[in-house]
């Protein structure tokens, strides 16, 4: 019986048969991952520069797409790098690292879609509190912590997971490295103590998303009530992308972990998987540039000049 000292690579998810396949995977994976980090840099540039786009709500938006920036650097290079070479091989520290960098990313932004509903909760049914309790003090702090309680998380469930001892197959289901794949190859009953930490996460995230609810009920009974149409629509352009943003998110990683293992595939694998860790990143810029005129005129200034 093996442990993970005598694994020196695990083989990831073949992400198709041939190399006309594999070669049409990378294009597809460069051009999604360009239009990512094209509208997430434009975003973090027009927030930067735009000295009317300093309020919460675009310098939450600018951490949220630094967090989408780091999610897609983290999973799709290593993809289109093994494309390419026609290889599935991952180093056991490169697997390690990506599996820090990947929960590192995803906790952050999950913490920051929930302080961006609290933050548009705040100017729509507290409008007479918001500047004092969400100054550029506070919305430092809040970033912060959501920072830090990305950090957190990788800490305990990565460094758990490869300290436990590995005696099956190092094949992975997935493209990149994920906790719950490699949880597979363990052989130690150990296994359970990380199965307590993702459990106390997926506590933590309910009542993250709890409160999310909570909030978007309130703002949702605030907004009917507003008698002037444009009112309406002003509100409604604000908060709507942050819960389109939430719910893709949420969805996708929600089934991606409670799909039954009986309709489990390859094929299916390989979908949720990018559905899961490449699509929300490259939507984010479209989600907030569609309904919100202010970002859109930003960029559009910062591109022509």
């Amino acid at each position: 019986m093996s442990n993970s000292s005598s694994i020196s690579h695990f083989l990831l998810l073949a992400l198709a048969g041939t190399w006309q396949l594999q070669l049409l995977h990378f294009c597809l994976s460069l051009a999604i991952s360009l239009a990512a980090l094209l509208g997430n840099g434009l975003i973090i540039s027009a927030g930067a520069c735009g000295h009317h786009l300093h309020t919460p709500m675009f310098f939450f938006l600018l951490n949220l797409a630094l967090s989408h920036l780091g999610s897609i650097c983290t999973a799709v290079p290593k993809a289109m790098h093994n494309s390419l070479w026609d290889t599935r091989t991952s180093s056991y520290t490169g697997c390690a690292v990506q599996l820090f960098f990947s929960v590192f990313f995803i906790s952050a932004e999950f913490s920051l879609l929930t302080i961006m509903c609290y933050d548009r909760y705040m100017p729509i049914c507290k409008a007479l509190h918001y500047g004092t309790l969400l100054g550029s003090r506070a919305c430092a702090h809040m970033a912060a912590a959501a920072w830090a309680s990305g950090f957190l998380f990788p800490l305990l469930h990565p460094a758990n997971t490869f300290s436990l001892p590995l005696c099956q197959d190092n094949a992975l289901g997935y493209f990149f490295c994920e906790i719950p794949q490699i949880l597979k190859l363990t052989c130690s009953t150990s296994y359970l103590r990380e199965l307590g930490f993702i459990a106390v996460s997926a506590c933590l995230g309910l009542g993250c998303f709890v409160f999310i609810v909570f909030f978007y009920v309130q703002i949702l009974s605030a907004v009917l009530r507003i008698p002037s149409e444009q009112g309406q629509h002003k509100a409604f352009s604000t908060s709507l992308p942050p819960l389109a943003m939430l719910s893709l998110f949420v969805t996708t990683g929600t089934f991606v972990c409670l799909k039954p293992l009986s309709i489990s595939s390859p094929s299916m694998e390989l979908a949720l998987s990018v559905l899961y860790s490449v699509v929300p990143p490259a939507l984010n810029p479209l989600i907030y540039s569609l309904r919100n005129q202010e970002l859109k005129a930003a960029v559009w200034t910062l591109m022509t000049g």
